[in-house]
């Protein structure tokens, strides 16, 4: 009786929330365990901790199958075993109560997995390595497990920032919306990276031209794309900026069309801008600034992509890694990673307004959230 209210209220009520972490660190009496598992009532918008999932070291970046029954999170470590590298995990999810068991795990062959993707057909999973500055192909099996590496894609160069730019610093790729190809932001060399994707041969082609260079020390990030799929937006770590790019789907080439800051005009201090995220009507996008501890909006012009700022959100605690909206984008939860809290904002898609409900969940160390039906 009990399994049956528990998918009603799934269905119904409420999404379950996966949050990863930093295991190797603390700011709180203890540490982070893994993967936490939380229900989000729509109602009243509380999170209630279902279950962590143990066993995993920082599984920090968290990614669903497109169909939902699977779960691979990255365990973003230098060393793995006696091998160096981190490594990548899947997981089953149990279709009625989100609960996640391990499937397998294996080596990325680089070091520091901090971002993964799936193309749209969940064969292939995607890794960018930040320490190494790598990307690692994955053949997903019929279970949802992981065969070996298929492909390690090294990257190569450096940017002016002495401290950060040293090398290249592959922080995420995402696959474009037609899944034909992937785009790569590397933080230590200022490039978004074209890839054109051959599920077939299970691997990732450099397309031609081959990506396009950003601002000198802009370090890219995270990149999102637009619903419409004809602009993609970078947010720029080290620089406190947003670049908007137009998209050719057909040919694979992107443009840059405009740099915006992401900060309240004379404000100074440290920041570094985190994730991007674009609201599914297309009108408005959100990125996390880590320092300002905000969440900037900005209005999107539907003709041109180009970004209009509409203000800044405290994220109710300090230095939001990430944050995500929920599948009918009616909630936005954020991450923030020093302050060991998850915090619920309500979303107006008339205005792109962001609202706290009042409702946040002690996570230690919360790197990434993902939600599920």
């Amino acid at each position: 009786m009990s399994q049956i209210k528990e998918m009603h209220m799934s269905q119904s009520d409420s999404f379950t929330v996966y949050i990863g972490t930093y295991t190797s660190e603390s700011r709180l009496s203890r540490r982070a365990e893994g993967i936490y598992r939380f229900s989000l009532d729509t109602r009243t918008a509380a999170l209630t901790l279902q279950d962590v999932t143990a066993g995993i070291a920082n599984p920090t970046w968290l990614t669903l199958s497109p169909d939902g029954r699977a779960l691979y999170a990255g365990s973003e470590v230098r060393k793995h075993g006696r091998r160096s590298g981190g490594a990548a995990v899947a997981y089953a999810r149990d279709p009625l109560t989100g609960a996640l068991t391990r499937i397998n795990d294996a080596l990325t062959l680089g070091a520091g997995p901090c971002h993964l993707s799936l193309d749209p057909t969940g064969r292939l999973l995607m890794v960018a390595n930040y320490v190494s500055g790598s990307l690692t192909v994955f053949p997903v099996r019929a279970d949802g497990g992981l065969e070996p590496a298929a492909q390690l894609i090294q990257h190569a160069g450096s940017g002016p920032v002495a401290d950060r730019q040293e090398g290249p610093h592959a922080h995420c790729v995402v696959p474009d919306p037609t899944g034909c190809f992937a785009l790569a932001a590397d933080l230590g060399i200022d490039r978004v990276l074209v890839y054109r994707t051959n599920v077939a041969e299970r691997r990732l082609e450099a397309a031609e031209p081959p990506g396009i260079s950003l601002q000198p020390g802009a370090g890219p990030r995270h990149i999102a794309f637009h619903p419409t799929g004809r602009w993609v937006y970078v947010t720029g770590e080290l620089n406190s900026t947003l670049a908007v790019c137009a998209w050719d789907a057909e040919r694979g080439r992107l443009e840059l069309v405009q740099v915006i800051g992401t900060l309240p005009e004379g404000w100074q201090g440290t920041n570094y801008p985190a994730e991007v995220a674009v609201t599914p009507s297309g009108r408005f996008v959100y990125m996390s600034n880590r320092g300002h501890d905000s969440i900037a909006i900005f209005a999107v012009d539907e003709t041109t992509g180009m970004l209009t700022p509409a203000g800044h959100e405290p994220t109710q605690g300090n230095f939001p890694r990430h944050f995500a909206l929920d599948p009918t984008a009616g909630f936005l939860l954020v991450a923030n990673q020093n302050s060991d809290n998850v915090v619920v904002f309500r979303v107006d898609d008339q205005t792109g307004r962001l609202t706290p409900t009042g409702q946040t969940a002690i996570v230690p160390m919360p790197v990434c959230v993902r939600f599920a039906r």
